[in-house]
């Protein structure tokens, strides 16, 4: 079976297991209940974390920028469907239109992050895009108890407030109108999309899923694509070549930002309510580890390793916990007096877990699990060929004809015998 027709089998076997798990998983669970099978709600969050890998992978695995402050937009997306979808503010949108103005304002956010911030590189971009997302996180919070007045000599008019809460502050915004579709039968006159709901809410995040990898295929493949991959490669080359370094690499942050608000969109008004204590610098980490696991750049590594960090996250660290070392642990605390131990629960480790996990990555398999070629080549040093990535067929030739001697690569000289110049055609000489 070549390669195309194994891919197309494995596509199809997923969507099948997709359609099918949600509403076979009870049974499962009960036949088998000594394996941690993953909730529908599980597979909700991994399918969003997903949508969030995708497009920060966008901006790290295709452009080569590091983001650390990408749950900002996250935030954004969710938030902005609360303010138009809810009682907050009396406004209730259809969230199929809210979702739209949620992509937009979180691109919106991606270019006044990116416009000042892209000249700066490596840790100073990462230090920049981390506080950002710090800031977005404070703000929210702290929006939710605001009085603006104009100074005394200008009249002292009250604009915002007294005490106006315009974010819920700690509290957040509680309820979101979830998306509802007029579809009747036993469930009532709509379907509703919200975690009341999680099998439908699942093939609802399963198609949004489905849309974000497609419009990520497009882009990678396109001439914007490449144009990103030439400046991860090296900017200085890219520029001579005449890529416009600025505007795309701003092209880059607002895309992945605007895949970032496409899940914030979703998020909230799945849970139908939001707090701004769960957009925390945590989540920016646990995305970019799972685009480091899976591999930076590779499409399918991505969502494949998104599952599987949420699935260990979510459901494997809880099982082993609560039928494996929590009770011994915590019994061998009591006795001995040490509180870590007496309070020992496993879920409570989960990052350092992932930190375990991802220096042991960095060491064994830097490429991820499942790398894209290039990235394979390059980090196993295969070949000259691995290096010529789009290279003339002279280059390639010229790859082909390197051979290893004794672990060292030497290209192979062709003899060629130098026709000496006669005396009289000499420079100086006179016939």
């Amino acid at each position: 079976m070549d390669r195309k027709r194994r891919e197309k089998v494995i596509l199809i076997g997923v969507i099948l297991l997709a359609i099918v798990y949600p509403i076979v998983f009870r049974s499962l669970e009960s036949a088998f209940p000594f394996i941690p099978w993953p909730g529908t709600s599980v597979l909700i969050i991994c399918a969003t974390f997903a949508i969030l890998a995708l497009g920060l992978n966008i901006v790290m695995g295709f452009a080569g920028l590091l983001d650390l402050g990408y749950v900002a937009f996250y935030a954004i997306g969710a938030y902005t469907t609360a303010f138009l979808a809810s009682p907050h503010f009396g406004i209730h949108i259809s969230w199929w239109v809210v979702v739209v103005i949620a992509v937009g304002a979180a691109a919106l956010f991606g270019i006044l992050l990116g416009a000042p911030t892209l000249k700066l590189r490596g840790d100073y971009l990462a230090i920049v895009t981390l506080g950002f997302g710090e800031i977005v996180r404070i703000v929210f919070r702290n929006l939710g108890d605001v009085t603006l007045a104009l100074p005394a000599f200008l009249g002292g008019a009250v604009l915002i407030g007294p005490n106006a809460n315009l974010t819920g502050g700690n509290v957040g915004i509680n309820p979101i109108d979830p998306p509802t579709i007029p579809i009747p039968g036993p469930w009532g006159n709509v379907i509703v999309f919200s975690n009341q709901n999680p099998i439908a809410s699942f093939y609802l995040v399963a198609v949004l899923l489905g849309i974000t990898f497609l419009v990520c295929v497009r882009l990678r493949d396109s001439k914007l694509g490449r144009a990103w991959m030439a400046i991860r490669e090296d900017e200085t080359a890219a520029a001579a070549m005449g890529i416009n370094t600025v505007t795309t690499k701003l092209l880059a942050f607002s895309l992945g930002a605007s895949f970032s608000g496409f899940a914030g969109a979703f998020t909230g008004a799945y849970q139908t309510a939001i707090f701004a204590e769960s957009f925390n610098f945590a989540v920016s980490i646990l995305v970019v580890v799972i685009i480091i696991l899976g591999g930076i750049g590779s499409l399918r590594g991505v969502v494949i390793g998104a599952f599987a960090v949420q699935y260990v996250n979510q459901t494997l660290l809880r099982y082993l916990g609560d039928q494996v070392l929590n009770d011994p642990i915590q019994a061998l605390g009591a006795s001995t007096g040490i509180a870590l131990l007496r309070d020992f629960n496993l879920v409570n480790y989960n990052y350092l877990i992932f930190g375990i996990i991802l220096a042991v990555m960095m060491i064994r398999r830097p490429e991820g699990l499942f790398p894209v070629e290039t990235a394979r080549a390059e980090m196993h040093g295969i070949g000259v060929a691995a290096e010529v990535t789009a290279g003339s067929a002279d280059e390639l030739a010229l790859a082909e004809e390197v051979t290893v001697v004794e672990g060292i690569e030497e290209p192979v000289a062709e003899e060629t015998v130098a026709e000496e110049t006669p005396p009289a055609d000499r420079p100086g000489d006179v016939r």
